[in-house]
């Protein structure tokens, strides 16, 4: 975990316009935020270069690209040495269905979220995960309805 880094409300104002909208022009930022493009263009290269800005992408539509079904999948591990973590943690890397997976507090060890056509192709993911590590328990539940799915953080 990197140290937080100081900004300034001119900062925010870029940062919350580029959550948006990461192809905004550095000219419609700078009408937006009352500064010339070239500051704009200064600020924004220090915001990357301070780790604040980690990457510029592309939100694309799960559903429209047959990815209708996001799954948590709830894992309990009796073996919690560290060569185990690391066969977990690039399994996780490795398999792109798997979009985050966290290591948790209380009764659950981990927590991985996924995307997938349907129930086959979760089977296939589960299947597929468990080959490559062993898992005291897996339990999973489908999400049935998106209520507010962002990347924006609050600023």
């Amino acid at each position: 975990m990197g140290y937080p880094v100081t900004i300034d409300e001119t900062d925010r104002r870029i940062l919350a316009l580029l959550q948006v909208d990461a192809s905004l022009p550095l000219d419609e930022i700078g009408t937006r935020v009352a500064l010339s493009r070239n500051a704009v263009w200064r600020r924004i290269r220090l915001m990357e270069e301070a780790g604040l800005i980690r990457a510029r992408v592309a939100l694309l539509d799960a559903d429209r690209l047959g990815l209708g079904l996001m799954v948590f999948m709830m894992v309990r591990t009796n073996d919690h040495r560290p060569d185990w973590l690391d066969r977990f943690a690039r399994a996780t890397r490795d398999i792109p269905e798997i979009l985050g997976a966290y290591r948790m507090t209380g009764d659950l060890d981990y927590l991985v979220r996924a995307r997938v056509a349907d129930v086959r192709d979760y089977d296939r993911l589960y299947q597929q995960l468990t080959r490559r590590v062993d898992l005291a328990d897996v339990s999973a539940s489908f999400v049935m309805e998106e209520l507010k799915e962002t990347t924006a953080l609050p600023l």
